[in-house]
């Protein structure tokens, strides 16, 4: 038995079945999670907002299966053609890979439609199913916004570090994808993916991921989990990283590099996490239906490489449809077209059952400012309550994708807390009715502040913001005016200058610092190091 088939049942255990969770089992899990009674959680479910009908579903899934059984994906690497030629796909007289209309289907069908993301610390282990909403960071930018300066620099490693273990504070963060480069090791990309890897794991214990374009660096970067869990084979048996990239350059061709850790992850058994962003009047259509048609089309031949090679993969279907301003061909990630369409391709995926990841919380504004605040909100909402299941807020990003803010990812974080108290709606009981509260207070006291059911649910029905404003405005100005911006400043400031996880213990640290080039100083893990 070879390395590829021994992993191939040490997945992130997809499930092809339709099984619907909740009910006694979820309100077990959430017990065991201990976010029993919380206002919100991972998981909540969506779904509600459904810009497509079902003819226009029909309409594009039908088109998409045309794209690919007649036009096709350019500059197939021969590692899929070993794997896709013998199951029924052709090459046209220009190379173009065709996939015949009734293979994606049963494709599709066969798909892992539910899985487990693993997280190094099991009570952060995450169902992906249904539905379900989970919110995560995501990337890569190459700049830092200093607050103190409003001017851009380049990110780097430690920077990184800090960002994950600010994230594992922020509770309305669910999984962490690598947000930004570290761009004193960009050159020397053997070094930045294993130093990103180790970052992550030093920073948080929640489930994370990277961004890798090199398939040699997979078999290196599961070296070196294993060195962090003290067992070989450990990773593969509970892999708490998931690997990313955008294995399709748009429109319609593969990327070489993405596409040979596709086949890679595949072949282990792995989650396939793929991000197809073709930007509509730029690389797509600029009709958002024709937009939504070429990438679906380029998503689902991910998909197909997935199964084709290790049949009922899980793939975190990465449909991704960006938008450009038409006046200049900028990309335009805040615009009410981008809440739009990412809605739609979620809606879209969601219609076959697909597990998904989408983007949000995009922004055009170079600041964290009212823009922000505005754009960053309504992408999330739109899709949150599309029912995206990891959805990529991008946290603090700003500058169109181009730099990370700090104090944003904790605003960000309150945002996303909101909408997640509107993603799980109003329950209605005989309890919830009150009505017997109502006729004792309208014949009692006149106010319910001191009813016990008010006391009851203060912290199960209602989500209270960590750095949102609510004070007096003679509170406010009497406390320097300061704007959300200073006060997640100063949060940010409070949260690392105290928060130095140890989750890499010191026997692990020697073992992966003797086998990896770790660039990390551990004088910038600990308190003190002058950073905050």
């Amino acid at each position: 038995m070879n390395k590829d088939d021994s992993a191939q049942k040490s997945s992130a255990k997809p499930r092809r079945g339709g099984r619907k969770s909740g009910g006694r089992a979820g309100r077990h899990a959430e017990r065991k999670k201990g976010t029993a009674g919380m206002a919100v959680r991972p998981g909540l479910e969506g779904g509600a907002y459904k810009p497509l009908s079902d003819r226009d579903i029909e309409r594009i899934h039908d088109t998409a299966l045309n794209v690919l059984a007649n036009i096709g994906i350019g500059e197939p690497i021969p590692e899929i053609l070993e794997y896709a030629l013998p199951k029924g796909c052709t090459l046209d007289d220009n190379g173009r890979l065709l996939f015949p209309r009734s293979l994606v289907e049963d494709l599709i069908d066969i798909s892992a439609k539910e899985y487990i993301v693993y997280a190094p610390n099991p009570k952060n282990d995450l169902e992906i199913s249904g539905q379900r909403v989970h919110m995560a960071t995501s990337g890569e930018a190459v700049n830092i916004l200093d607050y103190e300066t409003q001017t851009y620099r380049p990110s780097k490693l430690v920077d990184l570090y800090d960002a994950t273990r600010l994230a594992d504070q922020l509770e309305h963060i669910h999984t962490f994808g690598q947000p930004f480069i570290a761009s004193e090791w960009s050159e020397d990309v053997f070094v930045h993916d294993m130093n990103i890897a180790y970052a992550e794991m030093a920073g948080t214990d929640k489930p994370f991921a990277l961004g890798i374009a090199m398939v040699d660096h997979i078999d290196p970067l599961v070296a070196l989990f294993d060195a962090y869990l003290g067992k070989e084979g450990g990773f593969l048996e509970r892999p708490f990283c998931i690997f990313g990239g955008c294995p399709i350059v748009s429109p319609l061709r593969f990327g070489k590099e993405n596409a040979e850790v596709l086949v890679k992850v595949a072949k282990l058994g792995l989650v396939g996490d793929v991000a197809i962003a073709a930007q509509a009047g730029a690389t797509a259509p600029a009709a958002l239906a024709g937009a939504l048609v070429q990438t679906f089309a380029s998503s689902l031949a991910c998909l197909c490489v997935m199964n084709l090679i290790q049949p009922g993969a899980a793939t975190n279907f990465g449909i991704w449809p960006f938008i450009s301003d038409l006046r200049t061909g900028a990309f335009s990630g805040g615009s009410g077209e981008e809440a739009l369409v990412i809605a739609a391709a979620t809606q879209l995926a969601n219609h076959y059952g697909l597990t998904t990841s989408v983007p949000s919380g995009m922004t055009d504004s170079k600041t964290m400012d009212a823009q922000a605040g505005y754009e960053k909100a309504i992408t999330t909402t739109a899709v949150t309550l599309a029912g995206g299941n990891i959805v990529s807020c991008y946290p603090g990003i700003v500058g169109s994708l181009l730099a990370q803010s700090f104090e944003g990812m904790v605003i960000d974080n309150d945002m996303m807390g909101s909408v997640l108290r509107l993603l799980r709606g109003v329950e209605v009981s005989d309890e919830t009715l009150s009505y017997d509260i109502i006729e004792s207070t309208v014949r009692g006291v006149g106010h319910y502040l001191n009813q016990e059911q008010t006391l009851e649910i203060m912290q199960t029905e209602y989500l209270y913001p960590a750095i949102g404003d609510r004070r007096t405005a003679n509170d406010w100005q009497d406390g320097g005016k300061e704007t959300v911006y200073d006060l997640a400043h100063v949060r940010v400031q409070q949260m690392l200058s105290s928060h130095y996880p140890a989750y890499i213990s010191p026997a692990a640290d020697a073992r992966i610092r003797e086998k990896f080039p770790i660039k990390l100083d551990p004088k910038d893990m600990k308190p003190g190091n002058g950073r905050w």
